[in-house]
């Protein structure tokens, strides 16, 4: 690893005493975020909780005796100041979840982080993102399909997701890399702390063409039950989970499950039926995931977004599948309005002749990103 940059101006440690207080909560082994969560709506704030009695903790939902000695192990030993320096020397960034960069799809699950520590850039066009994970042991197969299927959707303009592990993780983060499009990797370690130590150049390329992504601080090792908890990080960032070859018991049917649980699409690719690895993602298409060939058949599967998005090339997008179009299909997209449009004003407002604008509205159609209000009017959807 680099040694840490020290040369930075003073000024860039700037940082208010409710962003320290929220960083020191996040950093005290033994609350997770749901119960920063509990804690913070209950007493008001990060700093109120820290400065909290001991009586007053004790009528906090969930807080038991070993979570308060946690706790008041936490204010004596953490200096959330020293890591933010720390953070700042080295070029990671410290989101909590009112930053404005903070991830809006991450926002919306049920145990968002406190805080993410962030190894080079969350834009929003990775709101536009789809996780890929798989089984470590992964057969040639599987790699190339995990490496063909993320270089497919990140020339379309998603952001791929996964975790940085061996096997699938690796090879989707790569196929990003190749199409140069976006990845983000979702670490059980802290970001300074790659792990596996062979992706640590690996990781230093996501951090150049997107982000290495963490809840713990950015020297942290990985330890036992930090991954299951991370699985939930890398499906809250996306719109979907793709799952390529797991086996029965494989993280990658946590992060799926994960999935399901915050209302995301679950896809699978099928493998052959003699290989273990393969068991996984059958169960998955058995319980309802949908198959997956191309990215076409990922991005025609997901519905419409929270709140449109911007795409790299400056254009909104209020659904996956208007990634697929082509110019003239985003023209005549652009001239229909949610509130019906005369197919007339689609013409002049796109420039086309209306028999153009006729048979493109037929496209638009059958990929349900408008609908037929009369015979002669359409709306987006």
């Amino acid at each position: 690893m680099k040694s840490p940059n020290t040369d930075l101006p003073s000024n860039e440690t700037e940082v208010t005493d409710d962003e320290l207080a929220v960083l020191h909560l996040a950093l005290i082994p033994g609350i997770g975020p749901r119960m920063q969560q509990v804690l913070i709506e209950t007493l008001g704030s990060a700093d109120a909780v820290l400065q909290a009695a001991p009586s007053k903790l004790r009528q906090v939902p969930g807080i038991g005796p070993q979570l308060l000695r946690d706790i008041e192990k936490g204010r004596r030993e953490i200096d959330p100041r020293q890591q933010w320096d720390f953070c700042i020397r080295n070029r990671v960034e410290i989101l909590h979840n009112e930053s404005e960069s903070y991830p809006r799809n991450l926002k919306e699950i049920f145990d968002p982080p406190g805080v993410l520590f962030v190894r080079g850039k969350l834009k929003s066009q990775d709101d536009l993102a789809i996780a890929i994970v798989g089984t470590r042991h992964a057969t040639n197969y599987g790699l190339a399909q995990a490496r063909q299927l993320a270089a497919g959707l990140a020339r379309t303009g998603v952001t791929i997701v996964s975790g940085l592990a061996r096997g699938i993780d690796a090879a989707a983060h790569r196929g990003a890399l190749e199409a140069g499009g976006r990845t983000i990797a979702v670490t059980g370690s802290g970001v300074l702390s790659v792990y596996p130590p062979e992706h640590e150049e690996l990781a230093g390329d996501i951090s150049s063409q997107g982000a290495v992504v963490s809840e713990s601080a950015p020297l942290a090792k990985p330890r036992k039950g930090v991954f299951p908890r991370r699985n939930r990080v890398i499906s809250g960032l996306s719109l979907g989970v793709v799952v390529v070859e797991a086996a029965n018991r494989s993280g990658a049917l946590i992060t799926a499950s994960h999935a399901v649980d915050q209302n995301r699409e679950v896809f699978a690719i099928p493998g052959r039926v003699d290989n273990r690895s393969s068991r996984g993602c059958h169960q998955l298409l058995r319980d309802g995931a949908k198959l997956v060939e191309s990215p076409e058949d990922v991005l025609e599967e997901l519905g419409p977004l929270v709140a449109p998005t911007t795409t790299r090339e400056g254009r909104e997008i209020r659904r996956p599948g208007e990634l697929q179009l082509n110019e003239q299909e985003v023209q005549v997209l652009t001239a229909i309005q949610s509130e019906p449009t005369m197919i007339d004003q689609v013409a002049v407002e796109s420039g086309l002749p209306v028999h153009r604008v006729l048979s493109t509205v037929s496209v638009l159609e059958a990929r349900h990103l408008i609908r037929r209000v009369s015979g002669n009017q359409v709306a987006r959807n």
